[in-house]
């Protein structure tokens, strides 16, 4: 995506009412040890074009991976064809005079690149993680691997837009398992969730090697530790299970093409509606969730989404308060709301859709001793093993990998097995302490899928530790 072929394509761009072009080049490089093994590596690449065509009453889209002048023109013509198909078949049309000229970049800040650490340093690392791992006789399973993705775009449209970003991610995972009396146990190192927008030398900082021993002995502890019991407590929820809290009850529910029914036959709806916005209040007064894709390192930060918006921090939720959803330029058209630059795709061969992208809940005042401390009886929650969440984003049931008891103000003792439920209508409400910056953790899902055909995107969650009163709590079997 260089100059030269900058200039090769722009001419290209139809006379229409509106032509946007994102070029996308994706390259995904994982390398995995498991059990001691190193597994077949695996290097992807994956380069295309996406036209979006707004023209006289009709809108149509066309991608292609043939990336010369005849294999774009053919996009264009095939984009035009659509348009013009759709011409008084749509429910609704975008108003293109709102589309702004944009012209920027974005590039993630990596110390030390990828590619500057040979293929069989980066395995050695992981075999020596696999080591540490396997430090107890019982430890039955066991693995560690790092991700790669860089993602480059270049978005170009009539109105003179020129936007160029390249994300880079690192995507760390240590998986070990303890078996003992027939029962297994597993922690993983925050399940999926330390995917950030990070160079090479995030491995060194994290040490994997330490936090696999520790880990593993996390894991042998839990395989002989009781179940969780059934109670209605406090519980002190961690920001490796936070995320999923926020991206399941707060993240999807606000996203307005499902609030407007886009989504209604696939992933569900929402029990949020449009009329909701500005007077429902969504949880207890501590309560502050921002839309904001200025932070640095965080997963999804950038500076223009995939229709070429200029991305800026907002607040969907304000002192408990529901504020703005998670809808698009073109969605905010539909419904007369606020819009957050959420327009994404996950390559050149989707169009973009309203998604996440840093979801993130602002910290607040309470230090992490003071919140064990306030504590009469309650549980710590650490790092989410499942979920499930019904079609209106409502009522919910999430385990964990890691329960410890709270009891007079002090940890007093590993559960396995700990589950909680609720409906968000009221969870949020219980919320009584926001942890502050110091419990704060900055991390992301590459795997959050929406979209039919489906979209596999990545979003980013930062996040303090939060206490919620009246919590049920359940165990497993």
């Amino acid at each position: 995506m260089k100059d030269d072929f900058i200039n090769h394509v722009k001419p290209l761009l139809p006379s229409v009412d509106y032509c946007s072009f994102r070029f996308v080049s994706k390259y995904t490089n994982i390398i995995s040890a498991t059990r001691g093994v190193v597994e077949p590596i695996i290097i992807s690449e994956d380069d295309g074009l996406m036209v979006t065509i707004i023209h006289q009453g009709g809108y149509g889209y066309a991608g292609t991976s043939n990336l010369s002048k005849e294999g774009i023109m053919d996009a264009v013509k095939s984009a035009q064809d659509w348009a013009e198909f759709s011409k008084n078949k749509l429910t609704f049309i975008p108003d293109f005079k709102q589309i702004k000229s944009q012209a920027g970049n974005y590039y993630t800040n990596a110390d030390e690149h990828w590619a500057q650490v040979s293929t069989k340093d980066k395995a050695d690392y992981l075999l020596n993680v696999n080591k540490a791992l396997k430090s107890k006789p019982t430890i039955s399973n066991w693995g560690a691997s790092t991700r790669f993705n860089k993602i480059e775009t270049l978005f170009l449209d009539t109105n003179e837009s020129h936007v160029r970003q390249k994300i880079s991610y690192l995507l760390p995972q240590i998986i070990v398992s303890a078996e003992h009396k027939k029962e297994i146990q597993t922690r993983t190192f925050g399940g999926h969730a330390h995917a950030r927008q990070v160079g090479y030398d995030f491995i060194d900082s994290i040490d994997m090697i330490e936090k696999a021993g520790s880990l593993a002995e996390e894991a042998v502890e839990l395989s002989k530790a009781p179940n969780c019991k059934n109670m209605m407590t406090d519980a002190l929820i961690a920001p490796d299970q936070m995320i999923l809290q926020i991206h399941e009850s707060i993240g999807h529910p606000l996203e307005l093409d499902r609030i407007l029914g886009d989504e209604r036959n696939y992933a569900g709806s929402s029990f949020v509606s449009p009329d909701m916005f500005g007077k429902y209040k969504y949880g207890s007064d501590i309560l502050n969730v921002t839309f904001n894709p200025s932070m640095e390192t965080e997963l999804a930060s950038y500076n223009y989404d995939d229709d070429g918006t200029n991305a800026e921090k907002k607040y969907l939720i304000k002192n408990g308060l529901l504020i703005r959803p998670i809808g698009s330029l073109f969605s905010s058209q539909r419904s007369d709301l606020d819009y957050v630059a959420c327009s994404r795709a996950s390559s050149w061969n989707r169009p973009p859709i309203d998604r996440m992208g840093n979801i993130n809940l602002e910290p607040g005042n309470d230090s992490f001793d003071e919140m064990i401390s306030s504590i009469e009886e309650g549980i710590l929650l650490e790092t989410n093993n499942s979920w499930s969440i019904d079609d209106h984003r409502n009522k919910f049931q999430f385990g964990c990998e890691k329960g410890t008891l709270i009891k007079n103000g002090k940890l007093c003792g590993v559960v396995k097995n700990p589950n909680y439920r609720g409906i968000t209508k009221t969870f949020w409400q219980n919320l009584i302490k926001v942890g502050n910056k110091d419990t704060n953790r900055i991390l992301g899902t590459s795997n959050c899928g929406k979209g039919e055909p489906n979209q596999t995107i990545f979003v980013g969650h930062s996040t303090p530790t939060c206490l919620f009163k009246n919590i049920d709590v359940f165990g497993g079997m």
